[in-house]
């Protein structure tokens, strides 16, 4: 696993397939030529494994079909003279590193691979065939050479600022491994929480597993939250992942991401000073001291850590150490003056080659993010580029492998749609087409250059992703599209075709209780507000993200189905009316869930919060819940942590007399370091602030000012305010005033009454 370092070679696609109907593989193989007839299987067939990696990979083949097809399969060593699955692991086969064939005939399948990472995903292909339709156990007849594009196919998994079970990694392992990803990086150090459980040094998981939240010990808020995993959870995930083919990369973030360890032992920090477990997102300012201590330390962790991962790599991190503290110490001063450094980035530099020098040492290869870039790394090591694709082209082109894992391309915590009810994340949106269109190895880089892009990888950083279920909605079908930008030829990638393959790929999700989601498709139902208001008359347009699948929909508050009117052109309504609408793919399955709206005056005078703006000045969004640490899907609020102007778009302000406002406290829990001289402050004319409402602009003529509550109330709060006579369409600049140093707010919605309510 991951023995080639660089691209990997790559068949042509001949796309020969007899049949209308997409086979859904996803990937897409690099070769595949289809016949007409297929391969059913039932109790009597037998899986043919001679040797030990045959039969590992027969026995996971065996039990996959088992619970998806209800097909108990017999392993046998031998083959018979009736059709049978056969699993070839030939080391002389022609196939090249993680390759394999795959022939389904008459005769039955046939795997033949020459290492037991080909044959492995030769079986995923086999089962994603009997599992492309319906509930029947038959493959169609295929002739597929395949191999993968890329030999680093990776998600990050960051379990610092959210917890995840054993139990919720290994069904994330069990889906990587039906995409044929082969690195999980797990992301197991952080400000907000110390993962790992160290022998050595017991107090990193005593304390630096467990931060206090905000509310502790009221509304239902637990007095701690966090937990990490042992030892011996750690040996078995990373088995349960061996087992699927996949390698484990942990990360111990250094020299920054520092907060939990110095936590736990002060002495690792530069102040001395014990700070509390963060339970902060953002950019912190502790960092490790640059002492021979620190450095005993860390290299007593490696020791465990290398013990528990086998990966040939280890990740430090490396990323936004804000060198404050570095920059206010003497001992730090003066240890960079004998160093004959030059700042302290050259500092942070020497700190990652120390680690780098220790890990070769025992065998391993550092990686870290691309700020390490900044201050000179050994020639060997490898970089991750998270901020855009600049530092793999810098990297690259210094001779450094590198692994492309951009911010946002690639931040599968981004939003992935901006519908009123998508989940908890960051703006801007990464749909479906984003990722799918993500190109791993930048134009910029010549042929010699573009052989040290190692792969691609996608992150789930888990500050807004609190819960299992919100896990899995962040990451599908979003992952389908990363499988196939990493695995398949550049070639043979197709949007439209990828498409028409996704609706079997869904089915199997539901099979396996898999929580997607289904942003892409959902229905959306769009009308001129203001239009309607005035002519009491509605031009619905309908639409999904992706332009797939056949809109139906009805008028009447019923539930569509495929019988109900096809969406063909935009239609008209009478107000008040209720418009609800489905997307269903080509066999009349729902691609999403149905959604409604209605259209009434009350409605068309109401923007929900996702349907407020950034005022001018700043772009920064995210989508957060009432609490840090609440678990469920909804409800969430886009708010801007920098600026609280939030804008009510083309108000119709003809004959409305007042403003009604239902907005939420929310916990101002955002380290900024150096960006915090960005937040905007507003002066406040009451003791808790005001909303105060604009026209036009952020300063604008007042038309309302509304006294916020005692922040000791109740979260969840209504504001209102009658407005003066105005006329035409203006935006409403929406302003919180609330001092910057106690909690934010967010708007849930915003309502304009008329005076004579129809």
């Amino acid at each position: 696993m991951l023995a080639a370092l660089a691209i990997l070679p790559s068949f042509t696609l001949a796309a020969e397939q007899r049949s209308d109907v997409p086979l859904s593989l996803i990937p897409l193989p690099a070769k595949l030529t289809r016949a007409d007839g297929s391969f059913a299987i039932d109790a009597g067939t037998v899986l043919v494994a001679a040797d030990a990696e045959s039969r590992r990979t027969a026995g996971w083949l065996a039990g996959q079909i088992k619970r998806s097809r209800g097909v108990e399969l017999r392993i046998v060593g031998k083959a018979g003279n009736a059709p049978a699955i056969v699993l070839s692991h030939d080391a002389k086969a022609a196939t090249p590193a993680e390759g394999y064939t795959l022939d389904v005939d008459a005769q039955g399948a046939r795997i033949v691979a020459r290492d037991g990472d080909g044959l492995f995903h030769g079986a995923v292909t086999l089962w994603q065939l009997f599992t492309q339709d319906g509930a029947k156990a038959a493959a169609p007849f295929v002739h597929i050479e395949d191999a993968p594009r890329f030999a680093w196919r990776g998600l990050m998994l960051d379990s610092a600022r959210h917890f995840q079970s054993v139990a919720e990694i290994q069904a994330l392992i069990d889906q990587m491994a039906l995409h044929k990803l082969n690195v999980l990086h797990w992301h197991l150090t952080d400000d907000q929480g110390w993962r790992i459980e160290i022998k050595r040094y017991p107090e990193l998981t005593r304390i630096g597993a467990w931060r206090t939240p905000p509310d502790a010990g009221s509304n239902g808020v637990p007095l701690r939250y966090g937990g990490f995993y042992t030892q011996d959870e750690v040996r078995a995930v990373v088995a349960y992942a061996a087992a699927r083919h996949i390698t484990i990369v942990p990360e111990l973030d250094m020299p920054g991401h520092a907060q939990a360890a110095v936590a736990s032992y002060p002495e690792l920090g530069v102040t001395g000073k014990r700070p509390p477990v963060s339970v902060d997102w953002g950019v912190h300012t502790y960092l490790y001291n640059v002492d021979d201590a620190t450095f005993v330390f860390m290299q007593h962790v490696l020791d465990e850590v290398m013990a528990l991962f086998p990966s040939r790599y280890i990740h430090v991190g490396g990323d936004e150490a804000v060198k404050d503290q570095w920059q206010a110490s003497r001992a730090v001063q003066a240890k960079m003056h004998a160093l004959g450094l030059k700042n302290e980035d050259a500092l942070q530099g020497w700190f990652i080659a120390r680690m780098g020098t220790y890990l070769k040492a025992h065998g391993r290869r550092l990686i870290g993010w691309d700020e390490i870039l900044e201050g000179g790394v050994p020639a060997d090591a490898t970089v991750m580029s998270w901020r855009g694709i600049k530092g793999a082209i810098e990297a690259a082109q210094k001779g450094h492998d590198v692994v492309s894992s951009p911010s946002p391309d690639l931040y599968l915590n981004q939003l992935q749609s901006d519908r009123a009810d998508e989940s908890a994340g960051r703006e801007p949106v990464q749909d479906l087409a984003s990722i799918y269109a993500f190109e791993a190895v930048p134009k910029e880089l010549d042929a010699a250059q573009a052989r040290h892009v190692l792969g691609a990888q996608a992150n789930v950083w888990t500050e807004y992703i609190t819960s299992d279920a919100l896990l899995q909605h962040t990451i599908y079908p979003r992952l389908d599209a990363l499988a196939e930008v990493v695995w398949s030829p550049v070639a043979t990638r197709d949007w439209p075709g990828f498409l028409a393959r996704l609706p079997a790929q869904l089915a199997r999700y539901r099979a396996q209780n898999v929580g997607y989601a289904d942003s892409a498709f959902a229905p959306s139902i769009d009308v001129d507000r203001n239009a309607a208001l005035a002519a009491g008359k509605a031009g619905v347009t309908l639409g999904n993200q992706t332009k797939f699948g056949e809109l139906h929909y009805t008028v009447d508050g019923s539930e569509p189905t495929a019988q109900s009117p096809r969406y063909q052109a935009p239609f008209e309504v009478k107000l008040p009316a209720t418009v609800r609408a489905i997307a269903l793919d080509a066999s009349g399955h729902p691609l999403a869930a149905p959604r409604e709206r209605v259209l009434d005056a009350t409605q068309l005078l109401t923007r929900e919060n996702a349907e407020l703006r950034n005022c001018p000045g700043s772009d920064f969004r995210l989508r957060v819940q009432p609490l840090p640490d609440a678990t469920s899907m909804a409800p969430a609020y886009s708010i801007n942590i920098f600026d609280t102007c939030q804008r009510y778009p083309e108000a119709r302000l003809d004959g409305i007399r007042s403003i009604q406002v239902e907005a939420v406290r929310l916990e101002r829990n955002f380290q900024l370091a150096h960006e915090a001289k960005l937040v905007v402050s507003r002066p406040a004319r009451t003791a808790h602030g005001e909303m105060v409402v604009h026209k036009d602009r952020c300063d604008g003529e007042v038309l309302a000012s509304m006294p916020l509550p005692d922040p000791s109330g109740p979260r969840r709060f209504q504001l209102a305010a009658a407005l003066p006579d105005q006329r035409g369409v203006h935006d409403l600049c929406l302003v919180f005033t609330a001092p910057i140093t106690g909690p934010l707010y967010g708007i849930e919605r915003a309502s304009l009454t008329p005076t004579a309510q129809p």
